[in-house]
């Protein structure tokens, strides 16, 4: 169930325009998943991107940033990916398990991902797209490499063997997927096949397709267009 401009129980923000290398990337590809997953109906309030936010936004996501979300039913304002995940996932036991482990399980790998693999993805696309060609970058690189490295063949290890994170797919899947997205072609997750069998699992999965093919259609193709 794609976005729609009729009234929906959640309303998500998002971009109206971002530039190509981050487009299909951008945060709120991560509830408009869950959203699909589950058949949650959800509507988009798109920014733009290029212009300064209305200063109303600020209060409900303090740094202007995507996604906040609004739930319609219960009133509630939320910001941060992470936490509206876990909103939407105790909206749902295909999204969060009911079992006293499982949804610690869930809950313990959705924190994993934001918290100890994502920090350093984000490093590295700092210093490859932003900091290209920058003498400190150069020198951050091999350290920022090593642990990184690290961080994944834990991961690796704790996902081999396994189908999904908790068992059932869940909020934590969505997690670690899209951050693992983020270093996808960077060769640090082709030398792991465990983990770009991981990644391919997920991404494979209709809802993402649903929720990815959405957010790129929402996209204007210059910030002119979108102002």
């Amino acid at each position: 169930m794609s976005a729609t401009p009729q009234p929906a129980q959640l309303e998500i923000t998002g971009f109206n325009w971002v530039p190509d290398f981050a487009k299909g990337f951008v945060r709120d590809l991560r509830p408009r998943w869950a959203c699909e997953e589950i058949g949650l109906p959800y509507s988009m309030r798109l920014l733009n991107a290029a212009a300064p936010r209305p200063e109303a936004y600020y209060k409900e996501q303090p740094w202007g940033q995507v996604p906040a979300l609004v739930d319609q039913d219960s009133g509630l304002t939320i910001f941060e990916s992470g936490a509206i995940l876990l909103h939407i996932g105790e909206k749902d036991e295909r999204l969060l398990p009911r079992d006293p482990q499982g949804r610690a399980t869930a809950i313990s790998w959705l924190f994993a991902a934001y918290n100890s693999v994502e920090p350093m993805a984000f490093e590295l696309g700092n210093i490859e797209i932003f900091a290209a060609g920058e003498q400190w970058a150069e020198l951050r690189r091999p350290s920022l490499i090593e642990f990184t490295c690290k961080r994944l063949d834990r991961l690796a290890i704790a996902i081999d063997g396994r189908e999904w994170l908790a068992g059932q797919f869940s909020i934590a899947d969505i997690a670690m997927a899209t951050v693992l997205r983020d270093i996808e072609g960077s060769g640090l997750l082709e030398e792991r096949p465990v983990l770009m069998a991981y990644l391919e699992r997920a991404i494979s999965r209709p809802a993402f397709k649903a929720a990815l093919a959405a957010q790129l259609a929402d996209f204007r193709p210059s910030p002119a267009a979108a102002a």
